[in-house]
């Protein structure tokens, strides 16, 4: 039996795609990558994973959008939202957990993706206690 965690990854850019499938199989996760929003919900909607990171802008649907539709699916999975973009309005986090911009190390996206995806007991409360999280982590090192 595998114990990998699932990331379902949405990007409308293959080649980014790919690039970021790559990296994250070879951290250990296992990646369904979809270029559609519209597939994906598909797959949110017959299949089972442990998060859900997805890229920001994409044409047929945002990624705050995509985020909002997945949360009413399958509110408990944590959701990561990846932009070119250094800030977005609160608006369009609504239903994010977190969000990594321009200038995103990608030690902290990884470090960030393990944490949601702990156990439910263990999963943090919310974005302000990632946040905490991710001060001490930083100040430790």
């Amino acid at each position: 039996m595998e114990n990998r965690t699932t990331v379902l990854y949405v990007d409308d850019n293959p080649k980014s795609s790919r690039l970021l499938t790559s990296v994250l199989e070879e951290c250990g996760f296992r990646v369904m990558a979809k270029n559609d929003p519209g597939e994906a919900l598909a797959l949110c909607r017959k299949g089972y994973f442990d998060l859900a990171l997805l890229d920001y802008e994409m044409p047929a649907m945002p990624g705050s959008k995509l985020a909002q539709e997945i949360k009413f699916l399958a509110p408990d999975i944590p959701v990561v939202l990846i932009s070119s973009r250094s800030t977005l309005p609160s608006s369009e986090l609504v239903f994010v957990d977190a969000h990594f911009g321009f200038g995103t190390a990608l030690d902290d996206l990884l470090w960030t993706m393990r944490i949601l995806v702990q156990p439910k007991l263990a999963r943090m409360p919310d974005q302000r206690a990632v946040q905490r999280a991710m001060t001490q982590w930083t100040d430790s090192t």
